[in-house]
This record gives structure tokens, C-alpha cells and sequence, in this order.
């Protein structure tokens, strides 16, 4: 389980297909803190940690994640987000984010607004996720608050901390994001429709 507050950037070093899966190398300044088999989450997807080298750390995706993830689009010096799983003796600083991600979406819209950033980003809606105006969501593994919400669209502002030290800073209008939609609204969704 994670928050969506991130800890780092990492950079992929190296993708490696076998079979139907990737396996990426990253580097970043807590590899050299991880173990083998540990949950890292990366741009929201929570990986296990496959292998190690003192700068490096190598995590697996297999077509499922692929299939639902922005992860098939990486390329070698992509930035990525990474958060380690939540202790369970801390805050709670983001909200609840399981690092299964639910689908993508497509920036539509990203707007500087002295001081701020708005990006509006459309998704599928048929698979029955939503957004609430002052709910949470997880892009790429963030924790965010919507602003705007419609049934296949929502956006978010992001402060200047938020978008100097995440991926964010590389999303522009046509790029793919990770979303993760709140557990609790899931629930709720899929209540309601039964």
C-alpha cells in the first residue's frame, strides 16, 4: 500500500523484453536502500524488486500491466516516480493508493497558471470508474486532487513542489498517464451498479 506522495525520481538505464514481459532497469537514489522482493511503486504501478546493483534496481512487468499502464511506452532515460510501500506507523500524507493501476488517460489540456499548473486528462469511462470534484486521484502514481470532473474527463492543479520534483514536468497535451481512481469510490461505484 502506498500514499502518492513521492519519494524520488528514477531514470531507466535499460529495458530487456522476455517473453511477453519487460524488464526495466532503474536508477535512482534509494536503489541502493531496496531489497529483493520488495514493492516499489513505479509512475503508480506497484513492481517487486527482481534484482540489484549498488546504483540499480530491476523491476518485471508482465503484459497485464503493460496492457493497463503507461509502462510499455518507456524508453531508456524516461524519468519515473517512485514511492517505497507506507509504514504503517506513519501519516498518511496522500490518500489511500493500492499501486494497481486502473487504466490510463490521455493529457488534453496543460496550462501554467502563474505560480500553478492545471492538466485536464480524458479516459475510457467504460470501464465504470469516476472522479468526484475534491476527490482523490493517483496519476502516475501521485496523489492529486480533482478539481474538475466529467464522466470521461477530469483535471487536477498542481502545486510548483508537485511538478519540480515528479514526472509531471515532462507530461504534455497527447502523452499517457497512469490512473489509479480512489479505492473508496470504486466500492461505491460498483454498489450502486449492482
Amino acid at each position: 500500500m502506498f500514499t502518492g506522495i513521492i519519494e524520488t525520481l528514477g531514470e531507466v538505464t535499460n529495458i530487456r523484453a522476455e517473453g511477453t514481459n519487460l524488464h526495466f532497469t532503474i536508477a535512482s537514489a534509494i536503489s541502493n536502500q531496496l531489497k529483493i522482493d520488495q514493492s516499489v511503486a513505479h509512475n503508480g504501478v506497484c513492481l517487486t524488486v527482481v534484482a540489484l546493483t549498488e546504483d540499480n534496481h530491476t523491476v518485471t512487468a508482465i503484459r497485464e500491466t503493460l496492457e493497463k499502464s503507461n509502462m510499455q511506452y518507456l524508453k531508456t532515460g524516461n524519468k519515473v516516480n517512485l514511492e517505497r510501500c507506507m509504514q504503517m506507523n506513519s501519516r498518511l500524507d496522500g490518500h489511500i493508493v493500492q499501486g494497481h493501476v486502473d487504466q490510463t488517460a490521455v493529457c488534453i489540456k496543460r496550462a501554467e497558471l502563474n505560480g500553478s499548473w492545471e492538466y485536464r486528462f480524458k479516459y475510457e469511462a467504460v470501464n465504470g470508474n469516476v472522479t468526484v470534484e475534491k476527490g482523490s486521484v493517483c496519476i502516475n502514481g501521485i496523489s492529486l486532487t480533482v478539481v474538475g470532473s466529467a464522466d470521461d474527463e477530469f483535471s487536477v492543479f498542481i502545486i510548483p513542489y508537485t511538478f519540480e520534483h515528479t514526472n509531471l514536468q515532462e507530461v504534455n497535451i497527447g502523452d499517457t498517464v497512469n490512473v489509479e481512481f480512489d479505492i473508496i469510490g470504486k466500492y461505491v461505484a460498483r454498489l450502486v451498479n449492482r
